[in-house]
């Protein structure tokens, strides 16, 4: 007996209830599933197309790899006729019958479900041919009437994906006449608005982006959803999860923004999925097999600490012969720092171009000369843009962003104590700069991993291949309308390749090249402002942070504290930036620089303020002399006032000593800016209430004591030399 007669109303049942495991036992198997999509090459959309079906174990038949795209360009005019060619001449080889094809684009798509739940969701629409549909209209809007009417939901044909049984689709697809410029999204809406031919086939819109999501003319009801360790994007109008999500038209940049988090690409519960896949290991290749890499070093204004960057360049962990230097100096400013590296060490690479202030290339220009000489060099493996204003403190990093296997990878630097960075994470309408919605974690490295982002900056690597491919174009950072960099970037994403920005590693930061003056002799000493981190690791001594832990003050005689404070590098600079004003005070009595004219105790002495280094040495005071004096002197805070910040010089011929006297201050510090028996004979302070003496003052060590009543005190005669202090007396 039939299993019907003897329960009738099983059937009844899942034909009500069409979520049940009835039909459930019903839907089409996953083999049945095959999906077909056209790429005639395997761009970096098409990789991340099949990462995500692999993903989800679909099967994917690809066609017109290797073929001529001769579609035309979807942003600018209909076509993608090729597409149905391809297809049809696919289909005629197909026999079994219950196949079903989903056929999508692939360089701007992206799975983010599997199979099973793309065929259930199929099965459940009760038509055999399913299309993504769209809230616009194209290509011809006067077809708008001709469309059905719905309730709910896109009303619009979108080509770009379809899911249906293979006889269907034969059906579809059989009177395909067109040339390969002609539209499918086209052809295939005249098959949707004719009520004989939809019915026929058996088609359907998916309205309301259940299997589809077209991104375009949706991006305000599109959002990410994570939960239980899965990215999903979630259509918020109709609250549904799509499988297919599809960057068509001018959505490229959000399909790439979505592609960083889907398929579980990244998730809260285990960050990077791929940031360990496809890498491209060093280790096991000798120094002398190393990729070949030019790195590109390009000075475009006026900046700060150019010698320490030419330090970092050298201690860069990668070997010298498998390096080429490109130097681009348009700055006279900067030209012997730039001759001084070159002199000393530019035989250690395997080459250097340097183009010179004389020569007058622009930016752009310079830029472009660079690409071109790992462009002519086969053997060029790799491209490393670094422009002079990026502090790269991780040596490593040329290291770590060929490992990566990336078309175009730049390591995320940012600006000290801002949410500034050399990526964007996302663009405005006019192509300039805007906030994506991840873009503080990655800054500030809640979410840590390798962002697909539209635009890099000051520091990145290019594959060589690459230059010598795609971009042969030997002018790509050339611009009627934007600068170098957005050109640059621009031509890029125009030629479909990706850009990534990798956070993976602390790499460094950039430099405020603002108010940068010209005018001093040492130039660097003013950016205690605009760049403290960078003048504190110049100029502070390296034991200072270690003064408290280690106990590193040391006390010479009764409430005198002798401590580390400058690094040698402070103390030449002070010394040479003092002798190259040259200004230098008699050491009389009448004194027209301080209030009332006249000093009791004169020295042969340069003011700070006569340089303009007045607010940049009470900040000083405040940063890194304050935080001792408080310590060391329980109970008195100070704001470091002070009327007298000055450099004494102390010389046999000049003035050898100073007389017993007390200073005009609540507190002096004293630094010694040169070292004993080296720069000098002789020298010293002694304390006359104590017999105290301090003989060998230590460069960059300051001695700090009382101004008034118990340190009246004598500076010992220089017997031979010149030997410099800088001086403070603080809080008169």
């Amino acid at each position: 007996m039939r299993l019907s007669l003897l329960f009738p109303g099983i059937f009844v049942v899942c034909a009500l209830f069409s979520l049940t495991n009835c039909e459930e036992q019903r839907l089409p198997k996953e083999d049945k599933l095959l999906v077909v999509t056209v790429a005639t090459k395997e761009t970096d959309g098409f990789k991340r197309f099949m990462r995500s079906a692999k993903h989800f174990n679909y099967t994917v038949k690809v066609l017109g790899l290797g073929q001529k795209w001769s579609a035309g360009e979807y942003m600018s005019a209909p076509g993608g006729g090729q597409k149905v060619r391809l297809l049809q001449a696919a289909l005629e080889e197909m026999k079994n019958e219950d196949k079903i094809i989903l056929f999508i684009d692939s360089y701007d798509v992206i799975f983010a479900s599997g199979p099973k739940e793309l065929l259930k969701k199929f099965q459940q629409t009760r038509h055999k041919v399913v299309f993504s549909s769209e809230s616009l209209i194209w290509p011809d809007r006067h077809l708008e009437d001709k469309y059905p009417h719905v309730i709910e939901g896109n009303r619009f044909l979108g080509s770009g994906g379809f899911i249906g049984y293979l006889p269907n689709i034969k059906e579809m697809v059989a009177d395909w006449t067109g040339e390969d410029s002609d539209s499918d999204q086209l052809f295939f809406t005249k098959i949707f608005i004719d009520p004989v031919k939809r019915k026929s086939a058996n088609i359907t819109l998916d309205s309301k982006c259940r299997l589809f999501q077209n991104l375009h003319g949706a991006l305000d009801e599109v959002m990410l959803k994570f939960e239980d360790g899965r990215v999903r994007a979630r259509n918020v109008v109709y609250d549904t999860l799509p499988v297919v999500i599809h960057g068509n038209g001018p959505t490229k940049l959000q399909i790439n923004y979505l592609g960083n988090y889907i398929p579980n690409t990244w998730t809260f519960e285990t960050g990077c999925t791929e940031c360990h896949k496809e890498l491209n290991p060093l280790k096991a290749l000798k120094e002398s097999e190393y990729p070949l890499v030019v790195i590109g070093i390009f000075i475009q204004q006026p900046t700060p600490f150019v010698t320490v960057f030419f330090e970092r360049l050298l201690k860069l962990q990668y070997p010298k012969n498998r390096l080429k230097l490109f130097i681009y100096n348009p700055e006279a400013h900067h030209e012997p720092q730039v001759s001084s590296f070159l002199k000393d060490h530019g035989s250690l690479y395997q080459d250097v171009k340097f183009i010179k202030p004389e020569e007058k290339t622009d930016g752009a220009a310079s830029r472009n000369l660079g690409f071109d000489m790992c462009r002519k060099d086969k053997d060029c493996d790799y491209f490393f843009v670094l422009d002079i204003e990026v502090v790269l403190k991780n040596e490593n990093t040329l290291k770590i962003l060929i490992e990566q296997n990336l078309p175009i990878v730049a390591p995320m630097i940012t600006r000290a104590g801002r949410l500034w960075s050399n990526f964007w994470g996302a663009l405005s309408a006019e192509g300039f700069y805007a906030r994506s919605e991840d873009y503080v974690d990655i800054v500030q490295g809640r979410r840590v991993g390798v962002w697909n982002v539209p635009y890099v900056s000051s520091v990145y690597l290019v594959k060589g291949g690459l230059l010598r491919s795609e971009l042969t174009d030997y002018e790509l950072f050339n611009s009627n309308i934007l600068d170098p960099d957005m050109a640059y970037c621009h031509n890029i994403r125009n030629k479909g390749i990706f850009m990534y920005v990798t956070n993976m590693h602390t790499f460094g930061h950039i430099l405020s090249t603002e108010n940068y003056q010209m005018s001093h002799l040492h130039n660097d000493l003013w950016q205690i402002f605009e760049n403290p981190k960078d003048w504190e690791e110049r100029y502070i001594h390296e034991n200072y942070t270690r003064i408290m832990k280690d106990k590193l003050i040391e006390t010479p005689c009764p409430d005198v504290y002798w401590f580390p404070v400058f690094s040698d590098v402070a103390c030449d600079h002070i010394v040479e930036e003092m002798e190259h004003f040259g200004k230098w005070s008699g050491g009389g009595n009448k004194d027209t620089r301080i209030q009332g004219g006249y000093e009791n105790v004169p020295t042969v002495d340069i003011h700070m303020n006569q340089i303009n280094f007045e607010k940049e040495w009470h900040k000083f005071l405040l940063e890194f002399i304050a935080p001792i004096t408080e310590k060391m002197y329980p109970g008195y805070y100070t704001k470091c006032a002070t009327p007298l910040n000055f450099v004494v010089r102390y010389k046999p011929d000049e003035q050898p000593l100073l007389t017993p006297h007390h200073d005009a201050s609540t507190f002096t510090i004293n630094i010694a800016l040169n070292s004993k028996d080296v720069d000098y004979q002789g020298g010293g302070c002694r304390f006359l209430r104590y017999d105290c003496s301090i003989r060998a003052p230590r460069k960059g060590w300051t001695l700090m004591h009382p101004g008034r009543l118990t340190h009246y005190h004598e500076g010992l005669p220089t017997t031979a030399g010149v030997r410099y202090i800088a001086v403070s007396f603080v809080d008169p």
